[in-house]
């Protein structure tokens, strides 16, 4: 039966091998065949061209050849990679949708940006020699350039014909697409990167260039910079991370000695911090799953990117392609891929349930990218929005059945890369400090808060300095004070740093306003970003990003809303981490911080998900013993009659920083208040030694 097996592997790689043969012949004969109509001509070629050297760079890299090229020649070969998508010729690039339309008309515009982008990730697939990824992109290649090259010289295919073959395309290798991402996710042998990490000299900065993404002088810099640092500098870095993973399992109750692998997800040029974090899982049982972001659009979620990357060429080009998967969301597509993903995770079953969860690694520092809107670009139609909710949440569903929510943890930590200044191992250093700051003195001072809040049926948050917030929050009511809390006393476990108090607020009775005059949210900034709730859910939202209110109410509802009509308000917290307020305001780098750290400078509201999704019948306790009761909300709850109306797949924080703060009070049954934070300053007894790296500053 092996032999069998073997056997039809082997001619089942030998009947592959002559495709891609057959592939790369078809398209060296296309440069010089002017079979299209000239316009489109320039695509064409230029794309046929981009395969052949994908092959190329494929065959340098398998042959050795790779190995012997000086560390400017593979600088030089990496610029050439993406260099007709970087901002400065993006103009021209095909990859840019309105340059496609003025090109090709608005519909086959679209259809073949889209193919452009699609194709992009040969670059990838050369890297590591995903022949099979390659084929599939060839062969689509291939018949789109028929469908243009079949008909008379200037006579252009229907734009459905286009977008049919795009569609089969899609829909005939979901599987295959669908399962390969899995088990990246989940089989420690799909080791691509952890191969170069454990194994590469990091103080040659080649190393880079082998995973096949775009490198910058951050990388480089950070690399370099990482490389200064003694082992044991290395190694305690990396220790605060994999603490911090450990530690939340420990403090959540939840079995790590039966999970066996870890997805590390990081930016590169942290390979050495990454490679002890490696060998630091190892010593709890645990190998290190290392993941590219997705490539394919089959298993891309927007402009998100879930793995490991490295610079990204162009925000633009991601933003302008965000809702490509509007041409293939149908039912016919959702079925496809569900019925994909539970089949995968059925095969891979053993290992999803052994899996513990991420340990990220954000960066800050990167100029806050404001996007630019092309309307030639594609959209997403009301139809197709439903339906992606309905997928995400049906795959949230299928993944949290496999990789047993209640068993899981995670953690996720953020350090700054060169681009954040002149100052930046400055900053670095003061990072690392922030990160290891004193837990238990944070706990003891989040824990006069909490006994205060539990006192309170609503809080009221004001604004101030221009900030035209006036929210009122209402609290969960405890049945019994002496052993149950609202808020949870979060200390440096799963989310590093140090620094909140937080709760899943009642939905009905909170309402108000959420203003923020700046705010930076998933690599995206917000100017005057402005939230309405009523009885917790989303009302109406607006900014000034853009010149008109359809278009700030398009950007807010695509990546804060994610295509939801509204959402509840998951969280609310006090951020109480002011020597991060005071690093900030120290480097000015206020608008460059992930939320990971704003969200611990001042009070955080949430929209989405609570913080207990999917985890809400798991009792959780605060340190002096207490449950923490406030899991659900009115929405979450929903969970037992139907799960695709509890969840909405998202979970974004807010925070409204000191100098906007104008207080902060709960309110009792008596209508008496109680401040805990006026002026931007804590004011409760037992607190005030928070306000001493605000000396100077507020």
């Amino acid at each position: 039966m092996i032999d069998e097996k073997t056997e039809m592997q082997a001619d089942w790689e030998d009947a592959e091998a002559e495709r891609y043969a057959l592939a790369v012949e078809r398209i060296r004969q296309i440069t010089g065949e002017n079979a299209v109509p000239a316009a489109l001509n320039e695509f064409f070629e230029k794309e046929a061209a981009f395969l052949l050297y994908m092959e190329e760079i494929r065959k340098q890299i398998h042959n050795g050849s790779f190995e012997e090229m000086t560390e400017e020649e593979l600088q030089r070969m990496n610029r050439e990679l993406y260099e007709e998508i970087l901002p400065e010729n993006y103009a021209g690039c095909w990859g840019k949708p309105s340059y496609a339309c003025e090109k090709a008309g608005k519909e086959l515009g679209q259809l073949l940006s889209f193919l452009y982008m699609e194709l992009r990730g040969c670059v990838v697939f050369a890297f590591e020699n995903k022949t099979w990824d390659m084929l599939v992109c060839m062969e689509l290649f291939l018949q789109i350039y028929g469908l243009f090259a079949a008909g008379e010289k200037e006579e252009l295919p229907a734009a459905a014909e286009v977008k049919d073959s795009l569609y089969w395309y899609i829909s005939d290798y979901t599987q295959e697409m669908v399962e390969n991402r899995t088990a990246e996710n989940l089989i420690p042998s799909c080791d691509f990167a952890r191969e170069i990490i454990l194994t590469a000299d990091l103080s040659d900065l080649r190393y880079l260039y082998r995973f096949g993404e775009y490198v910058t002088e951050n990388e480089r810099k950070t690399a370099e910079f990482l490389n200064r640092l003694t082992e044991e500098e290395i190694n305690a870095i990396a220790r605060t991370w994999t603490e911090g993973y450990r530690i939340g399992f420990e403090v959540a109750g939840k079995p790590l000695h039966k999970k066996k692998t870890v997805n590390i997800r990081y930016r590169l040029g942290f390979e050495r911090v990454v490679r002890s974090a490696v060998l630091q899982f190892r010593e709890m049982g645990l190998e290190s799953m290392i993941f590219r972001s997705a490539v394919h659009a089959v298993n891309k979620r927007q402009h998100l990117r879930i793995g490991y990357y490295g610079a990204v060429p162009n925000p633009q080009f991601e933003y302008d392609h965000r809702n490509d998967a509007v041409l293939f969301m149908d039912e016919r597509f959702i079925t496809g891929k569900l019925q994909a993903l539970r089949s995968a995770y059925e095969k891979y079953r053993t290992e999803a349930a052994e899996h513990g969860g991420p340990a990220v690694m954000e960066v800050f520092g990167e100029k806050p990218f404001e996007p630019v809107s092309d309307p030639d670009a594609l959209r997403m139609t009301d139809e197709a929005e439903k339906l992606m909710i309905r997928m995400n949440n049906s795959s949230g569903q299928i993944t949290n059945r496999y990789i047993i929510g209640e068993e899981r943890s995670f953690t996720i930590i953020a350090y700054p890369i060169p681009e954040i200044g002149d100052n930046f191992e400055e900053i670095f250093r003061a990072t690392e400090e922030i990160n290891n700051l004193d837990y238990m003195k944070y706990r003891r001072i989040q824990q006069k808060l909490i006994d205060v809040l539990d006192q309170g049926e609503y809080v009221r948050v004001i604004g101030m300095n221009g900030n035209e917030t006036d929210l009122t929050i209402r609290l969960h009511t405890l049945e019994d004070p002496a052993k149950q809390t609202n808020f949870e006393n979060c200390v440096a476990d799963v989310n590093i740093p140090v620094g909140e108090v937080f709760t899943s607020p009642l939905l009905t009775g909170t309402n108000g306003v959420l203003h923020v005059s700046q705010v930076y949210l998933e690599e995206y900034n917000y100017k005057n970003l402005r939230i309405t709730v009523k009885d917790g859910m989303v009302s109406d939202y607006t900014c000034s990003n853009f010149e008109t209110e359809e278009e700030n109410r398009k950007y807010i509802e695509e990546n804060i809303l994610f295509h939801h009509e509204s959402l509840p308000m998951g969280e609310f917290a006090i951020g109480t981490n002011t020597t991060a307020y005071k690093v900030v305001r120290e480097f000015g780098i206020g608008d460059k911080m992930p939320i990971l750290i704003a969200e611990k400078m001042g009070p955080h509201f949430a929209f989405g998900d609570t913080c207990y999704s999917w985890q809400e019948d798991m009792a959780v306790y605060n340190p002096d013993g207490k449950e923490i009761i406030a899991r659900d909300n009115e929405r979450s709850i929903l969970r037992k009659e139907d799960p695709s109306k509890a969840y909405f797949g998202c979970h974004t924080d807010i925070t409204i920083p000191y100098e906007e703060l104008g207080a902060v009070r709960v309110y009792n049954a008596a209508g008496e208040s109680i401040p805990l934070i006026e002026n931007g300053r804590f004011v409760l007894h037992g607190t005030e030694e928070l306000n001493e790296p605000l000396q100077g500053i507020l």
